[in-house]
């Protein structure tokens, strides 16, 4: 997903609106009751709520930082999907023989091409539990196609016909054993890659963890009011309310982060990333194409990035 490089503040307060009212409403009541009610005003030392803060800073440093290695090995993963992307239709390209430049070769080099990168439009889609057939279906032939929409997991139903494509071009004497073996091995990081992936959409962060950072949150902004009412009077209604806010943001940001596959705005750029891969793609295999085919005044090149990103957007598909 691709957020603006500027977000407004009312998207930011939206996360944790439900949070801020409730910690105003608290606030206030107790204000309320403090100020008209003596006989029930009780005095909690302020170091009661600045221990409970301070262990709740240790337990959220800790969980932003366990969030922030989730989002970044995501996005390690996709780089290395970019590179091997890349490493694949390379290696197609140089090892396929083809002394002619036959028409036969350039249509098996873009529907390589053009195949990868439905793989990896196909492998975002399916992470966010979307439809992976989507936007695949004007990069595939028919067959291919109808091939795939009878699997389950389609990016690696396109990883099979990948490898049927190879064994076809090595019966034909277009790829020798070696060539396929390194092509083969391409594929094997493209099938890591795309399990690396699973493992962190699956691998759920532990529940109990939030939910006790959550009840000691709650906890400390139950008792500061306590430590700060004799000092501040009607000031500690925006203070604990701004300091509720600081807290909820960290923790809302760290569950945001922690799962980079769950289609929210805080997303690994997945179909950002196969839009540069499908128009990288597309272009070696035309300019290896157009290299020897200059003068065919029939050549058209076909529209890149069919799924272009909408500008403007807080976050797009």
């Amino acid at each position: 997903m691709l957020l603006k490089k500027k977000i407004p503040m009312k998207y930011v307060l939206g996360k944790i609106k439900v949070e801020l009212v409730l910690v105003l409403l608290y606030t206030i009541g107790f204000e309320l009751v403090h100020h008209y009610y003596h006989a029930l005003s009780i005095d909690i030392p302020i170091a009661v709520p600045t221990i409970i803060g301070t262990i709740i800073s240790l337990l959220l440093a800790f969980k932003s930082n366990q969030a922030y290695d989730r989002w970044w090995e995501a996005r390690i993963v996709w780089g290395a999907i970019v590179n091997d992307s890349r490493t694949l239709i390379r290696q197609v390209i140089g090892f396929y023989k083809d002394p002619d430049f036959s028409v036969e070769a350039s249509d098996f080099k873009e529907r390589f091409a053009k195949r990868q990168a439905a793989w990896c439009y196909s492998l975002g889609m399916s992470l966010r539990g979307k439809d992976p057939l989507r936007p695949i279906k004007s990069l595939l032939t028919e067959e291919e196609y109808n091939f795939v929409k009878k699997h389950k997991h389609v990016p690696n139903a396109l990883l099979l016909l990948h490898a049927k494509e190879l064994k076809k071009g090595n019966n034909q004497d277009r790829i020798n054993v070696y060539q396929q073996v390194e092509i083969d091995n391409t594929l094997s990081r493209l099938c890591d890659s795309m399990g690396k992936c699973e493992r962190i959409k699956n691998t759920v962060f532990p529940t109990t963890y939030s939910m006790y950072i959550r009840f000691t949150l709650l906890l400390f902004l139950t008792l500061l009011p306590f430590g700060l009412t004799d000092f501040l009077g009607w000031l500690q209604i925006p203070l604990v309310t701004t300091i509720g806010a600081a807290f909820f943001l960290i923790e809302k940001m760290a569950i945001h982060l922690q799962d980079p596959f769950e289609n929210r705005a805080t997303d690994t750029p997945m179909i950002s990333i196969s839009n540069n891969i499908e128009k990288n793609l597309l272009q070696m295999v035309h300019e290896y194409r157009d290299e020897y085919n200059a003068e065919d005044d029939m050549f058209e090149s076909p529209k890149l990035n069919h799924m272009q990103p909408e500008k403007n957007a807080y976050f797009v598909l």
